[in-house]
């Protein structure tokens, strides 16, 4: 192995996916997320009847299903993420497409839950589990929208051949946006939908 192997070899395991701008982004994501469950926590610490009866009333298939959703699409961009790197463009495009379209299916579910609450009287008044609920749920959901809006971008840069298997930093950095709402939502998830 030549040396100018080994120096590629060695840049390419010891690089960070996308760029230093989506790391910045989402450190403050995070930040901002564990202030929400340093609320969550302190509000549960105090009202702790009221978060163990407020799942009850939660339509958790709602949950389940966006759970499904997000992962599913996560997985469409780890897919993405390694066609690019055998540049091939055409399977890259599919699989961002297809990650955006499971994407989308979130705020479609999310439209309809809240219509079911509503229905059934829970809104952000019923109570701090619910105002609590309703703070974090659309809050992850207005990053899920920028997220939905960045494969959108990707996408239409896949299909001009933007990138290839030597550039491809800003499809990975999409992908690492993207990968940090589904762990968000993991926490999410549990803390509303299951937990007592």
């Amino acid at each position: 192995m030549s040396a100018t192997a080994a120096i590629d070899v060695s840049t390419a395991t010891g690089r960070i996916p996308g760029n230093n701008g989506i790391w910045v982004g989402i450190f403050c994501v995070l930040v901002e997320f564990l202030l929400l469950f340093g609320v969550y926590f302190i509000a549960k610490a105090h009202y702790p009847e009221a978060f163990r009866t407020g799942p009850d009333k939660l339509a958790t298939v709602a949950g389940t299903t966006i759970t499904f959703l997000l992962l599913t699409s996560g997985y469409c961009m780890v897919k993405a993420v390694a066609a690019i790197r055998r540049d091939r463009r055409r399977a890259t495009l599919a699989w961002v497409v297809g990650a955006m379209l499971l994407g989308l299916g979130y705020p479609l579910v999310k439209f309809f839950e809240i219509r079911w609450n509503m229905a059934h009287g829970i809104d952000g008044e019923t109570g701090i589990f619910y105002t609590t609920y309703y703070y974090l749920t659309l809050n992850h959901l207005v990053h899920v929208s920028w997220g939905i809006l960045g494969l959108g971008w990707v996408a239409v840069r896949t299909g001009l051949g933007v990138y290839s298997a030597d550039d491809y930093s800003g499809l990975e950095a999409a992908a690492v946006y993207w990968h940090t709402t589904d762990v968000i939502w993991l926490v999410i998830f549990p803390f509303f939908y299951v937990l007592r």
